[in-house]
């Protein structure tokens, strides 16, 4: 996967990219298959399919008009999605990527200093922990996860790192119709709100992938999240 593929698929799929962020996803890239060798990364080996399902999905906010600005929280960002990508399309936005896993973080440092990202800052933290941070808790404009939990999980995951007025994004699958009920019970405890989910399009896929926004109306409760563990056990709204 060199630059020209990145820069003709993203063109392809209405993302904006210049010839600077299509290096950046090739470096990345050939970092991530690299380190995947001696960690568990991703388990998507097609490059034609790791394009799309981890670059490409990321990215596809920008093409639906979503506009980042000020401070991003990426959530489990595992191997650095979304939160990655949408740091080096927005270089303007101050994102911080969360994970539970060092071995993760040490994966994405070397990206960061690889690519001499400055708008990227990486935090070592159960989601349930740092959210009672005071560092993190109600600091961030936007809070933004894929592929973690459930919705009502996700709503407690994310909700206490965002300041009312902004806005936490999630990518969902199918399972969203399921979930959307409890999610808006687990979001109204939270003090959000969700909007209505929009349908991502992926020229040549059939992929059900979706993204659903909420907006922070008011401060969440200091109990929550609950105590690490609790929410996947017993989550909010259901």
């Amino acid at each position: 996967m060199n630059n020209t593929d990145i820069l003709a698929r993203l063109t392809e799929c209405g993302i904006p990219c210049d010839e600077l962020l299509a290096a950046r996803i090739a470096r990345y890239h050939e970092l991530l298959l690299d380190w995947n060798t001696r960690m568990d990364l991703t388990a998507v080996t097609d490059e034609a399919e790791m394009l799309d399902r981890h670059y490409v999905d990321s990215l596809m906010p920008l093409r639906e008009g979503i506009t980042f600005s000020g401070s991003l929280i990426d959530v489990g960002t595992g191997a650095g999605f979304p939160g990655l990508p949408l740091a080096m399309a927005c270089p303007d936005l101050s994102v911080t990527l969360m994970d539970a896993q060092q071995k993760r973080l040490t994966f994405l440092q070397a990206v960061i200093d690889d690519l001499q990202l400055t708008n990227v800052t990486l935090v070592h933290a159960r989601a349930e922990d740092g959210g009672h941070n005071s560092a993190w808790r109600g600091k961030f404009d936007w809070a933004v996860a894929r592929a973690v939990a459930p919705l009502p999980v996700l709503c407690e995951y994310l909700l206490p790192f965002v300041k009312t007025g902004g806005h936490a994004l999630c990518w969902k699958g199918p399972a969203l119709d399921d979930e959307l009920t409890a999610g808006r019970r687990a979001a109204h405890l939270l003090e959000a709100k969700l909007r209505d989910p929009i349908r991502l399009v992926i020229p040549g896929r059939d992929w059900d992938h979706r993204l659903l926004m909420m907006d922070k109306t008011g401060g969440t409760p200091q109990k929550y999240p609950r105590k690490a563990g609790t929410p996947s056990k017993a989550p909010l709204g259901v």
